[in-house]
């Protein structure tokens, strides 16, 4: 009943489930839709997420089944428009000319060949070019000519993915002899990888609460980070707006006990050596004096809570575009009105990721400048190991901005960018007033890193730049093209020290699956958004 019910959300009604087989403790069931329209929604609105052979037959389907009944409809019309010509002639002969004239449909093979695509993608007919005049006088799209290069992202939902950097009196001399120390010590005290938990003490509901509405000042209050380094926070490490009302229990659960975690996937931590430093000036606001100096980088987001949160929403935005009758589009694009009840629960709860996201990595912070210590054998603040900046990648935010001359309050989503604020704006922590923004752009594992300084032109974006050098090739083609261990191998044979708790999972981060990040950097100077501050080069990777 609950898989019926649910399935009517999509619009399907026609379902059968019946028993097919008993045994071992087991009872299995078929479910069975029928008749073509709502075989039509479920191929198109849900599909086979786990099978990307399926979910591309599936796509090719929907597609035939669409057209089918297109060609249904102009059947249907055409037999009316020739009775209406008998009716008008008495004349059979006209009547059918009009339903004979080329109303048929491809036999599913012929479609496949003639119209499918690698993907799931359909070829269709232009029907119409017409040029128009927008009501905007400006359009831009920042990219880089490549293949891969396209706009689809993942769903609308954000929760804060985000970036910061560490600067250390450190350089590459003092860290070498130490480096694999340094990094084992890393490995240990900040905890990686899928589900990874318990590097501080488990939360309960209302200390959780508490990081959910204060973000750093949270962290602040318990010693995990220090004033300066809340100043060097995007938004000072807080959105306002969060309702920890709006959060799921799964998504407490998920999240009490993850705070100071790196997680998986893309996210990292990295010992980086600065190779070049191009702005003297703006290096010198930032601590940075000389090529040969160490950073950390470090790269993670919300963890569980986040994707819970974003699973939660999802669910309630697909139901919600039924209620406001809004078209779907694409299964990955679920929306809600802004200002409806679901809109606003939605930000509400993303502000709560957010903020568990800006303290866990303030948390992280204080977990490596713990680990240095224990390594070099003095306090951090001797090892000068002060954090440059922290910038969000992956979210939604409250701004102001121009538009058509005018102060307008937007709600500006970026994912794939980050923020990028020249000099003097009203949003920058005193000490980058005189320079802009750092704006933090890492590449793939084991390759350089950037951090550029925004400029005035990024007004035209929005105040956005690219954040990353973007893949080129899925995670499931690196894991079946490359080898953990051997990139591990390759890597340290340059010097590059590397921990990681999956092999394939560090196949999936391989350099070539990403886009040169110094092309993609070069785009956005080229553009104006931002300019160069220093290079660097990673010397120890931590994955999950």
């Amino acid at each position: 009943k609950e898989i019926k019910n649910l399935l009517k959300e999509f619009g399907i009604k026609k379902v059968v489930i019946y028993k097919i087989k008993s045994g071992e403790g087991r009872t299995c069931y078929r479910l069975s839709i029928i008749g073509e329209s709502d075989i039509y929604l479920f191929l198109s609105r849900i599909g086979y997420e786990y099978s990307k052979e399926k979910k591309e037959k599936s796509l090719w389907v929907a597609e035939y089944l669409r057209r089918k009944e297109i060609v249904k409809r102009i059947r249907k019309e055409a037999v009316e428009r020739a009775k209406e010509v008998y009716c008008s002639t008495g004349s059979l002969s006209k009547a059918v000319s009009v339903a004979k004239k080329e109303y048929t449909n491809e036999e599913f093979e012929e479609f496949l060949k003639k119209f499918c695509l690698n993907g799931g993608f359909v070829l269709d007919e232009v029907v119409e070019v017409k040029e128009i005049k927008p009501s905007y006088s400006k359009l831009y799209d920042v990219g880089v000519k490549h293949e891969a290069h396209n706009f689809i992202a993942n769903n609308i939902v954000v929760h804060n993915c985000g970036v910061r950097i560490l600067r250390t009196n450190l350089t590459i001399k003092d860290v070498k002899p130490k480096l694999k120390e340094l990094i084992e010590t890393l490995f240990k005290n900040v905890p990686a990888g899928v589900g990874a938990r318990g590097a501080i003490e488990r939360l309960d509901n209302k200390t959780l609460d508490e990081v959910m509405e204060e973000g750093v000042n949270w962290c602040l209050r318990e010693g995990y980070a220090t004033e300066k380094d809340r100043e060097h926070c995007e938004d000072y490490g807080c959105l306002k707006g969060a309702n920890p009302e709006k959060i799921s229990a799964k998504a407490r659960e998920r999240g009490r006990d993850q705070l100071g975690t790196l997680g998986s996937g893309n996210h990292f931590l990295e010992i980086q050596e600065v190779t070049d430093i191009f702005d003297e000036e703006a290096c010198r606001a930032m601590g940075i004096f000389e090529p040969g100096q160490i950073c950390v980088m470090i790269h993670c987001g919300s963890r569980g809570f986040g994707h819970q949160v974003a699973t939660d929403y999802l669910r309630i935005m697909e139901r919600a575009m039924h209620k406001y009758k809004i078209p779907l589009v694409d299964r990955e694009l679920m929306c809600a009105p802004i200002q409806s009840e679901e809109g606003q629960s939605y930000w509400q709860a993303m502000c709560c990721a957010a903020n568990i996201s800006f303290a866990n990595r303030q948390v992280i912070t204080y977990l490596v400048r713990k680990s240095f210590e224990k390594v070099f054998k003095e306090d951090w603040e001797s090892l000068g190991i002060e954090l440059i900046y922290d910038v969000c990648h992956n979210i939604g935010k409250k701004e102001e901005h121009e538009v058509d001359g005018k102060k307008k309050l937007l709600y500006v989503h970026r994912k794939g960018a980050t923020r990028a604020l020249p000099k003097g704006h009203e949003l920058l922590p005193k000490a980058y007033k005189a320079i802009g923004q750092p704006v933090l752009i890492p590449g793939a594992m084991g390759t350089e890193s950037y951090v550029c300084i925004g400029m005035e032109k990024a007004k035209e974006t929005f105040y956005s730049s690219c954040h990353g050098a973007g893949r080129v090739m899925s995670r499931a083609k690196a894991k079946r093209m490359y080898r953990g261990e051997r990139i591990k191998r390759e890597l340290e044979g340059k010097g590059i020290i590397v921990r990681a708790k999956s092999m394939p999972g560090l196949a999936e981060e391989v350099a070539n699956a990403y886009k040169n990040v110094s092309e993609v950097v070069k785009a956005v100077v080229e553009a104006g958004l931002v300019k160069l501050g220093f290079r660097l080069f990673s010397r120890g990777n931590i994955k999950g």
